[in-house]
């Protein structure tokens, strides 16, 4: 039986896209089924690089199709375009087949933000020429001192006097994905002679060129995560992409485009292994019965089901809000940290439900399994730690659950149309201003649903705890409080959004009913985790234990879920 709310590789026909995009997104599982599970692994255990799968690319023209805004297609291209739902798309394909390939593809993303933003069009040509061409890009941002921190960066650039506004660009930079094999590197630095903000500057470098020196991977992977340095690089004036603050936004707004494709390759990696993990389970006999048998073993794999479709549901409507930003709409500023922050670690929820099944199994060699409870680990730690963005949607706490504005009801987005704003989102700043549309009649749709009803009690809650027992100016200085309480408000935007995709897609009840009431045992753990802080106040004690709440059980709907879950045993599996 096929799930239809899980990518299945045997059954995957995406004919919500225009034809090229459909042929694309076909051709590549079709490439990845004919290498089969055998030379998948080998791969990934021997840490091969990925020279194979970026020649499919070149030839295909994958990268090149997707990832070059219409503007820069030329008159005969009429599929390129920036679109972040057939991104989406392909980010599940790739992390279902494995994280090194997804990588690749994502660092390229990365190295493309500051061009595509840029003013420079000799620049924009040239990229669009060498995605053409089948190459892949870098971005220079972090260092091994300093990590992402803009602010400190020691990529210095002295200006040049024999060049006509040219510079010469000295230093290392760390952990840089593709930085072996980038035909563009797009490299973040500042200028000697100029003070503050106003110095910083991105420019683009060549990875052949002999100035630019390969120290090492500094990871033991197919990933080629590079330590690199520029010694005396000339960077000419062509080559620089931004200047000033202009480049501080920059940075950015590139890792705004780039940290949403973590929660779809979470998705595919977490597809890929429930299939191997309720196989497994399903046909392993135990003490006369199957694994499948014992209520423990239901419970977390029916648990390990809920979660992923829940993160396939929030993600799919982060996509839409996503594709309708605009200035006057900057509501995808919170629901993109939250597909980082939230998704990816409801991914490492999944695989570790799954894991505690399979046991020993997951850790044997020629499994996919294997592998992806190894990169499942990494998702949450990229594009800024899971900390850096619960920090961040706390910026929006108040705004979001107690000052909803009007907006227009945006729609599925699976038009062929190009993502513009993302290239022009203007100053990274004034996060504080962010309006949202009120997040309860998301909820109210399925007010029948009991623990959709429970789960409001929880953040009907919440409100209440902003408006009377917030953390005062004290302990808006206690990060380790202000997570706990950021993990609570992630879960309401999360709740919401599912339940408006649910509604979309006219998703099962009984499924979401069970979805729910796992939201509501996390609502209770987190609140618990809140009375216990150091810095918890009485008040806050005395809230923290009156959210806590027990899921509605029945059994009849469980029972539903799991034959659902069931049902996947078999229904998928890579040939060797």
């Amino acid at each position: 039986m096929t799930d239809p709310l899980l990518f299945n590789p045997r059954t995957y026909d995406p004919t919500h896209f225009d034809p090229e995009t459909r042929r694309l997104l076909r051709a590549t599982v079709d490439w990845f089924e004919a290498r089969g599970k055998r030379k998948l692994i080998e791969d990934y255990r021997s840490r091969a690089w990925l020279a194979d799968f970026l020649a499919f690319s070149a030839k295909e023209g994958l990268f090149a199709t997707f990832l070059t805004p219409a503007p820069e297609a030329g008159p005969h291209e009429g599929d390129k375009r920036w679109d972040t739902a057939r991104i989406a798309a392909l980010n599940e394909i790739f992390g279902f087949y494995g994280l090194d390939y997804w990588y690749a593809w994502q660092v390229t993303i990365l190295g493309l933000g500051p061009v595509w933003q840029s003013d420079n069009a000799a620049a924009r040509t040239r990229a669009a020429e060498l995605l053409t061409e089948g190459e892949v890009f870098a971005f220079g941002l972090s260092e091994k001192t300093h990590g992402a921190d803009i602010y400190s960066t020691d990529m210095l650039l002295e200006p040049d006097s024999s060049a006509d506004g040219g510079f010469r660009a000295t230093g290392s930079k760390y952990y840089i994905g593709n930085g072996n094999a980038a035909g563009l590197v797009s490299v973040f630095g500042r200028r000697t002679d100029v003070e503050g903000p106003d110095g910083y500057v991105f420019f683009a470098a060549d990875s052949r060129h002999p100035a630019y020196h390969l120290v090492k991977n500094v990871v033991d992977s197919s990933k080629y995560v590079s330590e690199f340095r520029l010694e005396d690089y000339p960077v000419r004036a062509e080559d620089v992409l931004h200047t000033g603050r202009a480049a501080f936004d920059a940075a950015l707004n590139t890792v705004n485009v780039g940290k949403f494709n973590l929660c779809t390759a979470s998705i595919g990696i977490c597809e890929h292994a429930m299939y191997e993990a309720v196989t497994h389970a399903n046909s392993r006999i135990l003490y006369g019965r199957p694994v499948t048998a014992f209520p423990h073993v239901r419970r977390e794999l029916a648990d390990a089901y809920v979660r992923l479709v829940g993160m396939k549901l929030f993600s799919d409507r982060a996509v839409d809000y996503f594709r309708s930003a605009g200035p006057d709409d900057r509501r995808y500023l919170l629901f993109n940290p939250m597909t980082k922050m939230k998704v990816t670690t409801e991914g490492e929820k999944v695989i570790d439900l799954m894991w505690d099944v399979i046991a020993a199994k997951g850790f044997e060699k020629d499994t996919y399994f294997a592998q992806a409870a190894v990169e499942i680990r990494g998702l949450p730690k990229l594009e800024g730690t899971v900390h850096v963005n619960l920090a961040l949607i706390l910026k929006f706490m108040r705004n979001h659950l107690l000052e909803p504005a009007e907006y227009a009801p945006v729609p599925t987005r699976l038009d062929a149309a190009d993502d513009a704003f993302l290239f022009r989102q203007g100053p990274a700043r004034g996060l504080g201003s962010v309006r949202f549309h009120d997040w309860r009649p998301a909820y109210e749709a399925y007010a029948a649903v009991p623990n959709v009803a429970r789960f409001r009690e929880q953040a009907d809650a919440l409100c209440e705890f902003v408006r009377t027992a917030a953390p005062d100016e004290a302990q808006s200085r206690d990060l380790d409080l202000l997570l706990a309480v950021g993990q609570l408000f992630a879960l309401v935007v999360h709740g919401q959004l599912i339940l408006e995709q649910a509604k979309l897609t006219a998703l099962d009840e009984d499924v979401l009913d069970e979805l729910f009431g796992v939201l509501v045992r996390d609502f209770s753990a987190h609140a618990v985790e809140l009375y216990g802080k150091d810095s918890a106040t009485a008040d806050q004690q005395g809230w923290a234990l009156g959210a806590v709440r027990r899921p509605v059980v029945d059994e009849a709907r469980a029972a539903r879920v799991w034959a659902r879950v069931e049902a996947l045993a078999g229904a998928y599996e890579m040939a060797p």
